[in-house]
């Protein structure tokens, strides 16, 4: 009897590098001679949030470059960060937060699923709280799912990841 195969697509980010990434940031604040005693912070708030905060927009865009070229470095997916508006803080400062997507939301889920069972595939797709399973009997046609799934990517606004592969 064929045994079934499967992989989990789930959109996760390794912790540490991105308290490692972080952390780089702060230390190119301190080293850099535009930013080095402006005020400037960056705050990673227990894996939910970054916050930025400058003492004006420009140096808050130079923040928010530097931080996206660290994450890059660090292969962290850029589309985690979600941007918040732009608020102003104490001191004639400029703060933004930027929400950290981990996980897949259920809309997200569904729409993943939906596009799995549109492409034809014989392989089966299911939610399973923050993932979806997706098994099949041909490893090939898992591959051409996952495949589907990174050419739908850009769509989908979520760095996904294929994990359990079986």
């Amino acid at each position: 009897m064929a045994k079934d195969c499967s992989f989990d697509v789930v959109s996760e980010f390794d912790k540490q590098e991105m308290v490692n990434a972080v952390d780089q940031v702060k230390r190119e604040i301190m080293s850099r001679f535009d930013l080095k005693d402006s005020g400037a912070e960056v705050e990673l708030e227990a894996d939910k949030a970054i916050t930025i905060t400058a003492p004006d927009e420009m140096k808050l865009k130079n923040i928010v470059d530097i931080l996206q070229s660290k994450l890059v470095k660090r292969n962290i997916s850029i589309r985690i960060l979600d941007a918040q508006p732009i608020e102003n803080a104490l001191g004639g400062k400029v703060r933004r937060a930027f929400n950290l997507k981990k996980g897949l939301t259920q809309e997200l889920s569904k729409k993943i699923v939906a596009d799995i069972k549109d492409s034809k595939m014989k392989v089966q797709a299911s939610i399973q709280g923050d993932s979806v399973r997706v098994s099949g009997k041909d490893k090939d046609t898992l591959q051409d799912v996952i495949k589907l799934l990174r050419l739908n990517e850009e769509k989908y606004d979520y760095p996904l990841q294929f994990t359990n592969y079986r």
